[in-house]
């Protein structure tokens, strides 16, 4: 369950790293009422994951699945680069959470 509410917490996170674009530096009311909330949710399930889970590793899994999924979303949305370097790294954060994850 706490993995579950962990998962949701990180694509809160994604949702705020993504939404911090469109706010264009809270200047845009509703993009920037939809980012703190999503910051706020995001934190939130973070901290009720962690009434049973490690610490480390759930802050551990939340920043890695957020920073993935903000840096796939930067390359879709934003045409940031996609080059082969970035992805494999991307993978190297993928497999750092799964072991994270195992190990747990």
């Amino acid at each position: 369950m706490n993995w579950g509410i962990l998962l949701l917490a990180s694509v809160f996170e994604i949702s705020w790293a993504i939404g911090l674009k469109y706010t264009e530096g809270f200047t845009r009311f509703w993009p920037s009422v939809a980012t703190v909330t999503a910051m706020v949710l995001s934190v939130v399930l973070l901290g009720l994951a962690m009434k049973t889970l490690p610490v480390g590793t759930a802050y551990a899994v939340w920043v890695g699945i957020g920073a993935v999924g903000t840096a796939i979303l930067g390359m879709y949305l934003f045409q940031e680069p996609a080059s082969t370097a970035r992805l494999l790294s991307l993978g190297f954060i993928i497999a750092g959470i799964i072991g994270l994850k195992l190990s747990s």
